[in-house]
């Protein structure tokens, strides 16, 4: 990861989850899986790639691992996590006391950026309409007064505001320790460009950010810096120590100082200008992916009437080629002033008065000569309310006619420097009843590098602020409502064969477009879409008209008090960059921002007064534009947009066309609500999978205990005082590993992990691995317990489930809390699938045909389809390393599966290990009786074994090929590879790359002379060096820091220097089992310079020789490394990864000191440790692979030709994700 990153954003709001209230991102168990960006869900299934543009790189890498925030994912078992690398309480009805907060002079009121306003006549009506009328009225009375009252203010937050107007905001915040977040947002973006000024916003970003002399003078001190426009902000942000050993005192003045030159004072030179022009516009072909194009489709129809649909942050092409400097300048100089700011400063910070010294002494400086602010509403911000409360022209009389107009040169520049009243400055037509007659017609967005059919129905109202307690109820109960339905479509109708891949409803606020939608996606195979749309409407019709059964209720307000619970819990625990989001995200929606015990006391103190009635009255209006369709009384869609193929794969046939018409698509949703719809039964929910009795049994029958740990160790229980580490090991064979610690309160992690993988496949068996794992997830079965009642049991204890198969292991993972016996439910969880899987036909078939159809994408896609042809020629075609073709999945059978798998789950082939908050007592019981219970069974050896891997022997004309696709836009993208050794030192030809380095000479080429303690000195540092030449983690880590040093490069030179890239990376997979690993370059350009891209990227790879790694370099990759380790050791998933593998027969080299070490082994690494790492990757033209792939209107078929030759397809990401703004968000600059 380098020192800056910047980029736009286009991303939209999660409309996929139900966290419409910031503070609710951090409640919501029940929709987002925290690991979905590596994942395969219940609701995604097939895998992801992983030619992701990782440029970071750790010792302990398990699989691509992704930890969003904090979020509680969606409690769940199965979850089918398969990759394929390239590379990589009870109700309380108490209230809950106001308590008065000091506050800034500039007051409590937040500010916030949306429309709240609705049409004259037209209220929501929320929790206070709707109290249960059988309530005495005396109690009715001190109900209305409690749900009446504000809810509390942050007690640590403090706002306040200088002379000229810029706002800033101070929380202090004491994760990661000894660092701090500094965002300054400017209240400009692409929704404030005139008609010839698309993208200049971001450009100015680009110019403002890369062109300052201050900011590069703190890339030496380990501060991380990074930028991004979107449509109603721009923002700078840099994260960095308080202090460092080499400065004289606090780095907060230095980080201000470098955030006002950004803002106030950037230099316009136009060197930078035409460097960040060529950056820019291969960012924009770069980003120009299919997922792109369908977000851009969705938000143009959703926002149709205003300039959201027209104002995307990355702008156009024609005119980002013609602005000079003068341009640039101009339209920094009418947006970027003081009071159109706002500087939020979060971390480890303990003087507030000091931090608002070192604000006023850099900004307070900067008169307010010719800035004024519109003339709205006072309140506790005073200007800010200027700039962000909103004024709205209300329902469907809202005019365009208020935007403002495109200006000519002379006009712009006699702009004041004004802030908007209202963020983002545009008119909603709302959803609204309406005749059926003014209904929008369905939009189609048809492309052939579509896949699948999905359509959106959105519905879009005002902002309701949330910042009294009956705002919080209202959006508790919505909560509840929508998660039953979430859950009922996604669980029940995977026990069957559902016509659909899946139907997300999401209720959600955005700051950045200014409203609230809701918005129903349903995605499915194309021959299915009518039913598909039939099944969505159905089930919102039937949640709708008899809503959510007290089981329901119980169950979603029980899972969502405790995982509030549980963030309480961690108030001291959350890092500051998540805290800042959420402090500036409820700022942008003018909600009160409260910590997370205030979230929870206030939960709890509405969640008392409840009723079934109320969230079944509450939920309905958010579902009456579908349940209701057509319907006068009915809000009408604010639009419907289904996204579909040109054609598609018939079997039999081939590919067809594919016709669709909008009447077609209003008749579907017309049939869904023709459909017969039944109340939901109440289903019976177990409340642990192995009775006590079962279990008592199962203890009688296995005498669990604790055996040594090893041959030569005697105790059976080995703890490291040290790293808190503790391993163990059971008389059936399986090892265990656990660390206690506080990073996550009342919180754990466990981990089981099984030799093996997909090279445990044999030629008659490609893809039994990943296609068993893929089943076992669809379905979803242990013991007598149906796939629902497993997923609600998981719901109850809040426990994540998932599982992953790759290369080398199969694994499988639980996040859960320690509150109910959560810790304990997990570990039943665990013991019934590695004794009581029930594997099912339905599943198996789902399974491969999701397979299947995954194969089929791959023409459409040019990154996997050129990530593809490269791995199929380096590794010689093995197809373990890709997706399965149509050929062996057909051979495969639900019992040759069954037994791959399982053949791999035996107890001396597996380690578990597990990370949380908990007792000794507590975590030994549980691995005793459910650990230690399981069946005893030997072969490991025999599970071990696989099929050789070699890299395709040179020479071969595979060495460099090329890719072409069709597609209406040009991009390009390209990927060069080569072979390195694993993580341990072994290479794919077997040999041990440590008896080589074993003898290197540790003399120092200055050695002195003089004094006796200076020899002695050196002496200490020969043995250092010995040390590390000798320890299991030389090579790990001096890869690690060979892969900072050239990425590094590889953007100073080729994105940089060269112009030509936006994103180009360097990417090292190194495995722990195989005996090999391999390098990869992802870059993307234009079709005209690529191919010099691809030769630049090989020569900074092969630089390395004649252009030496200078001391600075490495230098700072260690600064990277050590403080990523010293963020990440925070994290119970993180020493999850360190715990990887401590035991594991098939990686006999890794042990204790592979942890303790760390920090020593990577300030050890001189300049020569790392040229011995270097030598090992193989960069000579016979050994290095490269593939290009071009798009464009000129290209030829060959992707389709090449894919159906080899039968073979890289399994990398299948179904395109079609929520808006998914992929809309450009990339970092670095």
């Amino acid at each position: 990861m380098k020192d800056s990153e910047c980029g736009s954003h286009l991303s939209l709001p999660s409309y996929m989850n139900l966290s419409w209230y910031p503070m609710f991102e951090r409640f919501a168990p029940y929709i987002k899986n925290v690991w979905k960006p590596y994942s395969i869900l219940d609701e995604t299934p097939a895998p992801k790639a992983s030619l992701d543009k990782c440029k970071s790189f750790s010792c302990f890498r398990h699989g691509n691992r992704k930890r969003i925030g904090i979020n509680i994912s969606i409690p769940g078992a199965f979850v089918d996590r398969s990759t394929f690398h390239l590379s990589k309480q009870a109700l309380d009805n108490g209230f809950v006391k106001q308590v008065r907060i000091p506050h800034a002079t500039v007051g409590p009121d937040e500010p916030h950026a949306a429309s709240t306003a609705w049409p004259e006549g037209i209220l929501e009506k929320q929790g206070l309409d709707s109290l249960d009328p059988e309530i005495e009225r005396s109690e009715i009375t001190e109900l209305e007064g409690f749900l009446r009252s504000e809810l509390p203010f942050h007690p640590k937050l403090y706002r306040g505001q200088l002379n000229n107007g810029l706002r800033y905001l101070i929380l202090p915040n004491k994760v990661p320790a000894n660092r701090f977040e500094a965002h300054m947002e400017v209240h400009a973006g692409s929704i404030d460009e005139e008609d010839d000024e698309q993208g200049i916003a971001h450009m100015i970003e680009h110019v403002a950010f890369l062109g300052s002399k201050k900011r590069e003078k703190l890339l030496g001190t380990g501060a991380r810096s990074n930028a991004y426009t979107d449509f109603h902000h721009t923002v700078f942000h840099i994260h960095s120590p308080t202090s460092t050993k080499d400065s004289d005192g606090d780095l907060l003045p230095v980080v201000l100082d470098a955030l006002n030159e950004i803002a106030f004072h950037p230099k316009f030179l136009a060197s930078r200008v035409e460097k960040e022009r060529r950056a820019i516009l291969s960012e924009l072909q770069m980003m120009n992916t299919i997922e792109y194009r369908v977000d851009c489709q969705l938000l143009q129809h959703l926002h149709s009437e205003n300039k959201l649909s027209r104002r995307f942050p990355i702008g156009l092409e024609e005119q980002i080629k013609k602005w000079d400097a003068d341009k640039i300048r101009k339209f920094h100089e009418r947006w970027y002033f003081p009071a159109n700011a706002t500087l939020y400063i979060v971390g480890d910070i303990d003087n507030i008065s000091k931090t608002v010294h070192h604000i006023e002494a850099v900004f307070g400086q900067m008169g307010i000569e010719n800035e004024t602010a519109a003339a709205t509403t006072p309140s506790a911000f005073g200007a800010m309310a200027n700039f962000l409360v909103p004024k709205l022209t209300g329902g469907l009389a809202g005019s365009l006619s208020h935007e403002r107009s495109s200006l000519s040169l002379e006009q712009s520049t006699n702009f004041k420097k004004e802030r908007h009243a209202v963020r983002p400055p545009v008119n909603h037509y709302w959803s609204l009843p309406g005749r059926n007659e003014d209904a929008k017609s369905p939009q189609i967005f048809q492309h052939e590098l579509l896949q699948n059919f999905s359509i959106n129905m959105f519905c879009k109202i005002p902002v309701s602020k949330v910042r009294t307690y009956s705002d919080l109820r209202n959006v508790l109960m919505k909560r509840i409502f929508l998660s039953a339905l979430h859950f009922r479509i996604n669980t029940r109708y995977k026990s069957s064969n559902p016509p659909f891949t899946s139907i997300e409803l999401d209720h959600s606020d955005s700051g950045r477009e200014g409203c609230t939608v809701t918005t129903l996606t349903v995605t499915a195979e194309p021959k299915n879409w009518p039913n598909a749309i039939k099944v969505a409407v159905q089930e919102v019709r039937r949640l709708k008209e008899f809503g959510v059964t007290k089981g329901e209720l119980a169950r979603y307000m029980g899972a969502l008090l405790k995982d509030s619970e549980h963030l309480a819990a961690m108030i001291d625990n959350i890092p500051s960059v998540d805290n800042l989001d959420f402090v500036m995200e409820s700022d942008a929606l003018g909600h009160t921002v409260m910590d997370q015990r205030q979230g929870h006391e206030s939960l709890v103190a509405v969640a008392g007064t409840v009723t079934l009635e109320e969230v079944n009255s509450t939920g309905a209006k958010v579902l009456e534009y579908i349940s209701d369709f057509g319907k006068p009384s009915a809000p009408l869609p604010a639009a419907i947009v289904a996204c579909v193929p040109k054609k598609v794969h018939v079997d039999g046939i081939g590919e067809t066309e594919f016709k669709i018409a909008p009447s077609e698509i209003t008749d579907a949703i017309k049939a869904g609500l023709e459909e017969p719809i039944e109340a939901e039964p109440e289903l019976e929910v177990p409340k642990e999978l192995i009775t006590t009795k079962q279990l008592q049994e199962l203890t009688l029958q296995h005498r669990p205990s604790f055996v040594p740990v090893g041959p030569d160790v005697n105790a059976t229980k080995v703890y490291d005082k040290e790293t808190g580490i503790t391993q163990c090991c059971l008389s059936n064979g399986i090892p265990v590993n656990y660390k206690i610690t506080k990073n996550e309160a009342r919180g754990g992690v466990m981990r089981l992990i099984v030799g093996g993988g997909r090279a445990a496949e044999t030629s008659e068996t490609r893809g039994a691995v990943v296609l068993g794992v893929r089943t076992l997830s669809e379905g979803g079965r242990v013991g007598n317990f149906s796939r629902e009642q497993v997923e609600l049991f998981c719901v109850n204890h809040l426990i994540n489930c998932s599982l992953e198969s790759t290369e080398e292991f199969i694994c499988m993972e639980f996040r859960f809390t320690l509150r109910d016996n959560g810790m304990r439910a997990a570990f039943q969880l665990l013991h019934m699938v590695l004794e009581h899987s029930v594997w099912l036909d339905d599943a198996f078939d789902r399974a491969r045909q999701l397979y299947l159809s995954y194969y089929r994408s791959i023409p459409k896609s040019l990154e996997r389809s050129t990530a593809h042809k490269l791995m199929l020629a380096m590794l010689n075609g093995d197809e373990r390393f890709v997706e399965p073709t149509p050929h062996s999945l057909q051979k495969l059978t639900l019992q040759y599966v069954k037994d791959t798998v399982m053949d791999q789950f035996i107890t001396d082939n597996m380690e578990v290990s597990i990370v949380g908050d908990f007792p000794e007592e507590d975590i030994e019981s549980c691995i005793l009786d459910y650990l230690g219970t399981v069946r005893a069974r030997k072969g490991f050896e025999r599970a071990q074994r696989y099929s050789p891997i070699i890299f395709r022997p040179p020479p071969s004309d595979l060495n460099f090929q090329q890719v072409f696709l069709k597609d209406t836009d040009e991009r390009a993208c390209a990927y060069i590879a080569g072979p390195a050794p694993n993580r341990w030192g072994f290479t794919v030809e077997g040999k041990d790359i440590f008896k080589t380095i074993s003898n290197i000479s540790t003399n120092d080429d200055g050695q002195s002379e003089s004094a006796e303690p200076i020899v002695k000195a050196e002496d200490v540092e020969k043995d250092l060096q010995r040390r590390f030449h000798s320890h299991p983690l030389f090579f790990a880590i001096t890869m690690g820091l060979l892969a900072e040093i050239i990425n590094s490069r590889l953007f100073t030179t080729v994105r940089d220097s060269l112009g030509l890239t936006y994103d180009v990376s360097f990417e090292l997979n190194l495995f722990d089992r195989l005996n090999l690993g391999w390098y990869v370059i992802s870059v993307t350009s234009t079709p005209g310079k690529v191919h010099k891209a691809v030769d630049a990227c090989k020569n900074v790879l092969r630089g390395l020789q004649s252009s030496k790694i200078a001391q600075r370099e490495l230098d700072r990759a260690k600064r990277t490394l050590l403080m990523r380790h010293e963020a990440e050791s925070k994290s119970n998933a993180y020493w999850l990864g360190l715990l990887a593998h401590l035991q594991a027969n098939s990686v006999p080299r890794k042990d204790i000191s592979c942890i303790k070490d760390l920090t020593m082994l990577y300030e050890a690494a001189t300049i020569e440790d790392i040229y011995l790492a270097y030598e090992q990757l193989r960069i000579d033209e016979n050994s290095l692979y490269s593939c290009i792939g071009v798009a464009g209107a000129q290209a030829g078929e060959e992707i389709s030709a090449s894919v159906e030759e080899e039968e073979s397809v890289e399994g990398l990401h299948g179904v395109i994700p079609l929520g808006r703004g998914s992929s809309t968000m450009t990339r970092p600059t670095t």
